[in-house]
């Protein structure tokens, strides 16, 4: 991915169905079926947060995604999840472009705040070198190693 990315962030009551349809097809192509963890990806928690993710050219699927909450509605820092890539980006510049895009978004709604991310452990050293340190030891979510990160 070289051109630029056009980002589209927006509250859950203001996602249009098909906006909806995308980003939760892409969370559990990868969530459910490609980590083969049968969990509820619906948790809850869509209404409480602000919605970042790009689609294909064509806007026919969302290829990343991550959904930002405000500081004291999941911890007491702001929060970042769902962070996920469509399998056919994985390796580009995809992944580290929605955490630079969702760090500045947070910051500018709520200003110079602490994040606090659940990181599946794999991808602990990609996010610390975003600045994200662990902050938890490792549990299991779903079966999946994980540890707490915050960038402070």
């Amino acid at each position: 991915m070289t051109a630029a990315i056009a980002w589209r962030h927006a509250r859950y009551h203001d996602l249009t169905i098909d906006e909806l349809y995308r980003v939760l097809a892409l969370r559990q192509e990868v969530f459910v079926v490609e980590q083969a963890c049968p969990y509820l990806d619906a948790d809850g928690r869509d209404r409480d947060a602000t919605h970042l993710w790009t689609d294909d050219a064509d806007g026919a699927r969302a290829l990343a995604y991550a959904r930002l909450f405000a500081p004291g509605v999941r911890y007491v820092e702001a929060c970042i999840g769902r962070v996920v890539t469509a399998p056919s980006t994985r390796r580009s510049v995809l992944g580290r472009a929605l955490m630079h895009e969702a760090i500045p978004r947070l910051h500018a709604a709520h200003g110079a705040v602490a994040i606090r991310i659940g990181a599946q452990r794999y991808l602990e050293r990609f996010y610390g070198e975003l600045g994200f340190v662990t902050a938890s030891p490792e549990y299991l979510e779903d079966g999946i190693p994980h540890v707490e990160m915050v960038r402070s």
